[in-house]
């Protein structure tokens, strides 16, 4: 059963907010305060500032977009309507690796937490033999969750949800409870210790964050009503960022250097600590109500959010399907439970190897860059989408000032990929050449290919800036410079091609993989 109608609109407003703050609030709550202090300091609050209002900003151009194509795996097809197939194609293959670099994260994550009553799971801060096959079954472990339906899938979703977050913002109260040392806020080398370029430096952790909204568009098609996505959007972005400003704050104030083993106001040396700081915090202060929740918080909560992970990204699979980018197995629907089954399947046989293969990097940071650049560089290409759409005369629904945001947006996913620095940029882009070009090759993808040199150029173009930038490997030009010059260059000529570069035709007459879902002018 491939039917473009077949998925089920059964997700409510009230479990769409609860999936989305599920999917938003995980990993990076426990792991992103201790990254962004290392090179932030307490400037690593304005970092998260500065991503709440970003991450608006991509959110407003998700909406406009959503609500005139709300398909499955959305995010990942407008760029096919409004540039053709070979920019969506990178746009589709960028979505798909950070989609399955998540589940593995929180995989690991979740092994981060076992490892205090399992120590043998981890080595000196990395996944033993033994951590690996955890992160193995952890992920098969998600299947079920996805597997019996989007009903059931948001039911459960909704009811762990709201345990979950009990469980987590309950300990960051307890701990300030039981040491609070508000002087490292100001009382080492400032509030900026690093200066504005530290607070930019922390930003990619931050935005790793908030990237969790993205599921929302991506179960547009099993929303009840689509009207529901510009709600639990907003909801999301700013109840996520209140959550992930007050344990960043949590943080700060109860840092006691000498019992993690870091020099006092030595911010930079943040970044030799390993494992889950909140639970070391809980630990060191001999907090046992909060370490026994965080403890828990820390196993169950990124498991909730991968298993989240794995159900949207077999949608986005499922959307490469559409487009014609994977074989058509990834479209057939299950007979009873109408999810995208196949899709689901192969998106948790290659999360799992990525969980074994990956299991000796270094720390779970790695991960999270690469999959931060592929996110963001698939992100970029919304926003223009938006304003060719509009050109086109396609766009039914408009969100106010959208013609101001979207290059808001494309700025910021520009930058949080630029931010990414040396060599993460370089690796994900790699990876995702090898990708876009060998199903290129295979599927002999061409429609659209000169309206796609913006895109490859401004890929292309971030990643000669991580080179040449003041963290990259040539280090000639500061790193304020560099953040201004990606800015310029990106507002005032990439942003601009990508919308001359736009088709001038209504594409999705060309495309009517999920006609039925949208309206055309004729049937309105």
């Amino acid at each position: 059963m491939s039917g473009d109608k077949g998925l089920k609109k059964e997700i409510g407003l009230k479990s769409l907010i609860i999936i989305g703050i599920s999917s938003a609030v995980a990993t990076a709550i426990f792991f992103s305060p201790l990254e962004m202090s290392a090179v932030a300091g307490p400037g690593s609050m304005f970092s998260w500032l500065l991503g709440i209002f970003f991450y608006i900003m991509i959110s407003i151009t998700y909406i406009e977009l959503s609500q005139n194509y709300p398909e499955a795996g959305g995010p990942s097809r407008f760029s096919i309507y409004s540039h053709g197939a070979v920019t969506n194609l990178i746009n589709a293959m960028a979505d798909l690796v950070w989609y399955i670099f998540i589940p593995p994260i929180e995989a690991f994550a979740t092994i981060e937490g076992l490892s205090f009553i399992f120590p043998s799971l981890l080595s000196n801060g990395v996944p033993t033999i033994e951590g690996a096959l955890v992160g193995v079954l952890l992920m098969l472990g998600y299947i079920p969750f996805n597997y019996y339906g989007v009903k059931t899938f948001a039911k459960v979703t909704s009811a762990f949800g709201t345990i979950k977050y009990v469980i987590y913002i309950l300990p960051a109260f307890l701990l300030l409870l039981v040491y609070y040392n508000p002087v490292n806020l100001t009382a080492y080398h400032g509030v900026l210790p690093f200066g504005v370029s530290g607070v930019f430096a922390a930003m990619p952790y931050a935005m790793f964050a908030f990237g969790g909204a993205r599921v929302i568009p991506d179960l547009a098609e099993e929303v009840k009503n689509k009207v529901y996505l510009i709600y639990a959007l907003i909801i999301t972005v700013v109840t996520e960022g209140v959550i992930y400003l007050f344990f960043n704050f949590a943080f700060l104030t109860n840092l006691d250097w000498s019992k993690i083993g870091v020099a006092t106001g030595n911010w930079s040396g943040l970044s030799r600590v390993q494992g889950n700081p909140f639970i070391d915090l809980a630990s060191d202060h001999d907090a046992q109500i909060a370490l026994i929740l965080l403890l828990i918080g820390g196993i169950i909560g990124p498991f909730l959010t991968g298993y989240v992970y794995m159900g949207t990204g077999a949608r986005v699979l499922f959307a490469s399907a559409r487009s014609g980018f994977v074989g058509n197995k990834m479209l057939e629907l299950h007979e009873k439970y109408a999810i995208p089954y196949w899709a689901l399947i192969v998106f948790a046989v290659v999360g799992s190897v990525i969980a074994f293969l990956f299991a000796p990097v270094p720390s779970i940071y790695g991960l999270i860059s690469d999959a931060t650049v592929a996110g963001y560089i698939g992100f970029a290409t919304n926003p223009v989408a938006l304003m060719v759409l509009r050109k086109q005369g396609a766009t039914n629904y408009k969100v106010t000032a959208g013609s101001i945001i979207a290059p808001i947006a494309f700025i910021a996913s520009g930058l949080i990929v630029f931010w990414s620095g040396w060599p993460a940029v370089p690796y994900s882009v790699v990876i995702l050449a090898a990708v876009s070009g060998v199903l290129g090759v295979i599927g002999k993808v061409k429609e659209g290919f000169a309206e796609s040199f913006w895109y490859m150029g401004y890929i292309a173009f971030l990643t000669f800036m991580t080179y040449i930038g003041s963290d990259g490997a040539l280090n000639l030009i500061t790193y304020n410079m560099s953040t201004i010059i990606v800015a310029l260059v990106s507002l005032l000529f990439f942003y601009p091609l990508g919308i001359v570069q736009g088709l001038r035709q209504r594409n999705f007459e060309v495309h009517k993989e999920a006609i039925g879902n949208q309206e055309t002018e004729e049937e309105k």
